[in-house]
């Protein structure tokens, strides 16, 4: 049977962090085994750490946006603790209201509709993630807003004019992700506030 082009792209994005995720893993295994031996201390060690911790968190976050999705379910402490680990590590704060667990579907599509968030916050602020009778609002808050109506043009087809570069990626998985969960991309956006739903 043939993989559609979209599905394959999740696979390698799937095994790219199920590769990575041991050795920057086992990294900082080791950096703590040197901490607590005291044969390495100060600020190098602290920035290493610091990278390190980052690296896993992303690599955390991207194997669920951009890695394989289906029908099993994500443990809402499982959902906390990735957004927990990526908010250590970046300007962003996000809040998750559903107190359930959800599909690893519609976490990723929340994930990659974050990541279309935090393009436009170029200052950080406050990520909300909430669900109610199976539509789901994705809400990004901030001092000053940075949309790109061309590239989110993308999100609902209005407008695809705009390039997507691999930083940008998202903007073509999210539509096509939420086209597979037979959903439909609505966005909005006020001077501090834009809004995802599907």
């Amino acid at each position: 049977m043939a993989v559609d082009t979209a599905n394959l792209a999740a696979l390698i994005g799937s095994r790219i962090c199920h590769d990575l995720i041991s050795p920057v893993g086992a990294i900082n295994n080791g950096l703590e085994l040197l901490g607590m031996s005291g044969a390495m201390d100060g600020p190098e060690l602290e920035l290493i750490s610091d990278s390190v911790l980052n690296a896993n968190a992303r690599i955390r976050f991207f194997r669920v946006a951009f890695g394989a999705a289906g029908e099993q379910q994500m443990g809402r402490a499982e959902i906390l603790s990735v957004l927990d680990d990526i908010s250590k590590a970046g300007r962003l704060k996000y809040q998750w209201a559903p107190l359930d667990g959800s599909s690893r579907s519609d976490v990723r599509m929340t994930f990659l509709a974050a990541l279309c968030l935090e393009s436009a916050l170029p200052y950080g602020g406050m990520i909300n993630v909430l669900q109610a009778d199976g539509k789901w609002t994705i809400t990004g808050e901030g001092r000053k807003l940075n949309v790109d109506e061309a590239l989110w043009g993308h999100l609902d087809g209005s407008d695809t004019s705009a390039i997507v570069t691999p930083a940008l990626v998202q903007f073509a998985m999210l539509p096509t992700a939420a086209q597979e969960a037979d959903r439909k991309i609505y966005y909005d956006q006020t001077l501090e506030k834009i809004t995802i739903q599907f």
